[in-house]
């Protein structure tokens, strides 16, 4: 049984990040073919595929009836997002920060991890809660929207909008966008039920709490596109991507992907997730505002800077290990 979970949740993260690519693919080709900006694609529709993983396989976990591991999949992810896909990135090569637009959604983010930490502060995840983070997706992709349309009617250049004309895929007829769009929809959902199936035998043989492999395990593997994204579009010079991908994903885990588990399938929340996580995820965000958004200068995250959040990933990981053992 372990090692077929194992098999299980190893093919569904492959498949995840695939599905991922092919869903954002189809979703930007019809964009583009409806006259949408390179920007607004950028921070909206890869915003939202990058975080598709995290989205089906919180739904389907909550569905399965583990919402612990859906919530430990948003808050895990955002920790792996900063403290290891930045980390790692900035340690390969320093991170610069040009854009007007990541500035705005610094405080934007913050805001936003406030907003839910009051929704949580009572200990339960009701359907009232999700109902308001998933509406918080949506004004937040709203006010992004409006944003860089103000920009461009105002003429302001930003780095971010030449970034995403390179690297958004090559452009393809509709038809077939839309067969990637919905394969990569499939694709998504299938591999989540996998990966939570494989992940919830894995937490029951080794007697370790649903959030515990929600944090740890489940969040390293649905943070994979990100990492990918966001190490490659550093090597190419694309600095803004790099870090823009993570913001994006990050407010959507906090809006989307922990909205999930309270519209499916309310729960009372494990007292570590307000306790340890939370307040992780929080003083993580706050490191990376002090480093990258640039009080009076560019912002910058340097390898030094990078290292410490390794260092910070890999303490964390021992903190929840030894949290582990405690309980044993």
């Amino acid at each position: 049984m372990l090692l077929s979970s194992s098999l299980a949740v190893l093919a569904g993260f492959a498949l995840l990040v695939w599905g991922a690519d092919r869903f954002v693919e189809g979703a930007a080709a019809i964009a583009r073919n409806l006259g949408i900006t390179p920007m607004v694609i950028g921070l909206t529709v890869v915003g939202v595929g990058t975080s598709a993983p995290e989205i089906l396989v919180s739904a389907t976990a909550a569905w399965a009836g583990s919402p612990d591991m859906g919530v430990g999949n948003a808050i895990g992810s955002n920790i792996t997002n900063i403290a290891l896909v930045l980390g790692a990135t900035a340690v390969i090569t320093p991170l610069a920060v040009r854009s007007e637009t990541l500035r705005r959604e610094f405080p934007l983010l913050l805001v936003v991890m406030l907003i839910a930490l009051g929704l949580l502060l009572d200990g339960h995840l009701g359907r009232l809660d999700g109902t308001l983070l998933v509406l918080g997706m949506g004004l937040v992709i709203y006010w992004i929207v409006t944003l860089a349309l103000q920009q461009r009617a105002g003429g302001e250049a930003d780095p971010l909008d030449a970034e995403y004309s390179n690297e958004l895929p090559p452009e393809m007829g509709t038809a077939k966008a839309i067969f990637w769009l919905v394969v990569g929809i499939m694709v998504l959902v299938g591999s989540s039920r996998l990966l939570v199936w494989g992940a919830v035998n894995i937490a029951q043989w080794l007697e370790v709490p649903d959030l515990i492999i929600g944090l740890t395990i489940v969040a390293l593997g649905t943070s994979l596109p990100e990492l990918a994204a966001s190490i490659m579009s550093a090597l190419k010079g694309e600095h803004d991507i790099a870090i823009g991908n993570v913001l994006g994903s990050n407010m959507f885990n906090l809006l989307a992907v922990l909205g999930m588990p309270g519209l499916i399938h309310p729960a009372v929340l494990q007292g570590d997730v307000l306790t340890r996580d939370y307040p992780i995820m929080i003083g993580l965000s706050i490191a990376l505002f002090a480093m990258a958004y640039g009080f009076r200068k560019p912002g910058h995250i340097s390898r030094t800077e990078g290292g410490i959040l390794l260092a910070a990933y890999v303490g964390y990981m021992w903190l929840l290990y030894e949290s582990v053992q405690g309980a044993v």
